[in-house]
């Protein structure tokens, strides 16, 4: 079945170019060999996206024809996206550890652009760390210990130029605001040993004190916090949104993992649908169901789980479009949660401040 597809897709493609193929029934694989060049015309094959993209869709017809799975493209976009971001598992398991190419490329680019105020002085600082750059329509890296050029859209989807270009900017842009300045803590002088012990430093903590205290009430002042009770009030509502951002993010995660699971459902009885109906139409075969026995598990667990979810089997395109979109409102609610946990920190560091510098009861 598959050396004739081979050879019906070089038919349909031009049957112009000399081929040859390696089999191997053990694996079950067949590799189709084409000379590159064209034997009625003399010129050389031209590989690009339009021949690559000519080739797949008259295969993937062909397989559709003879019932033979085709790869998904919105599965793989899903294991690009939401698995291991594009990893293969080693490069995944170095990568947590730090180890992986692909990590130190990105920690390189990540430094250099962090620390570059243009896009020439980034190219200039990549060289500086033994990086050989190659440009075209999409920029590549070559470390000094590597062979071949990477592209640098290949490490991530912030790796492309225009996102480099944009990140920059933004870095550029963030040196030209200064950090917002940290709250200051009031020292406890009655219970800081350092103080009871030193003349000195019980002097400089005072003065510390009044300054930073000062500090919090003008900063209270701007929020429109006039008593203790408001801040009270303000510290109990921000907890309260902080949780309930966290239940949000929560119930994203968990219609997130329901989705990636029904998307490998669907990808599971897609590749294995043709194995099943063969089985149901010709049950008395036990070798082909004890050949086949995993494959067939596999479909079962997922058709039921599918049937329990739908009425219908959905595409992994509309799984995909909803992947997406979830993953956009959890990346808003998580910037929303990281504004209110600096928020939420700060209202107690200055709720601390009160309590160290005016005591429990006084109110002003």
């Amino acid at each position: 079945m598959e050396s004739r597809i081979h050879r019906e897709v070089y038919v349909r493609f031009g049957g112009e170019y000399l081929k040859t193929y390696i089999r191997n029934n053990a694996r079950r694989w067949i590799l189709s060999l084409l000379n590159n060049v064209n034997y009625k015309t003399g010129k050389c094959y031209q590989s690009n996206k339009k021949t690559y993209h000519k080739i797949r869709y008259q295969s993937d017809e062909l397989c559709k024809e003879n019932k033979i799975s085709v790869i998904d493209e919105y599965y793989e976009a899903y294991k690009r996206k939401y698995k291991t971001a594009g990893k293969s598992w080693y490069e995944f398991d170095q990568s947590k550890k730090g180890s992986s190419w692909k990590s130190k490329m990105q920690f390189d680019i990540d430094r250099m652009i962090n620390k570059s105020n243009s896009w020439e002085e980034f190219l200039e600082n990549m060289k500086s760390l033994d990086y050989e750059i190659k440009f075209g329509k999409h920029i590549a890296f070559r470390d000094k210990d590597k062979q071949r050029f990477t592209r640098a859209k290949t490490i991530g989807e912030d790796y492309t130029e225009e996102k480099i270009k944009e990140r920059i900017y933004l870095a550029i842009k963030n040196k030209a605001n200064p950090i917002k300045k940290r709250i200051g803590n009031v020292i406890d002088i009655s219970t800081n040993k350092k103080a009871q012990s030193s003349k000195g430093y019980e002097v400089w903590a005072r003065k510390h004190n009044i300054k930073t205290m000062a500090d919090s009430i003008i900063k209270l002042r701007e929020q429109g916090i006039n008593s203790i009770t408001q801040l009270d009030d303000l510290i109990k509502k921000s907890a309260d949104d902080r949780q309930d951002l966290l239940d949000k993010i929560k119930k994203i995660e968990t219609e997130m993992k329901s989705l990636s699971q029904d998307m490998e459902n669907i990808n599971n009885i897609n590749k294995y649908r043709e194995i099943y109906k063969y089985h149901k139409k010709n049950p008395e075969d036990k070798q082909f169901t004890q050949e086949y026995y995993s494959e067939l598990a596999v479909y079962k667990i997922a058709a039921k789980e599918i049937l329990e979810r739908y009425k219908k089997l959905p595409n992994t395109k509309e799984i995909l479009t909803r992947l997406d979109k979830l993953q956009e409102k959890k990346n808003t609610l998580m910037q929303e949660y990281s504004l209110n946990k600096e928020q939420f920190s700060d209202l107690v560091q200055y709720r601390k401040n009160y309590e160290n510098y005016y005591g429990k009861e006084v109110e002003r």
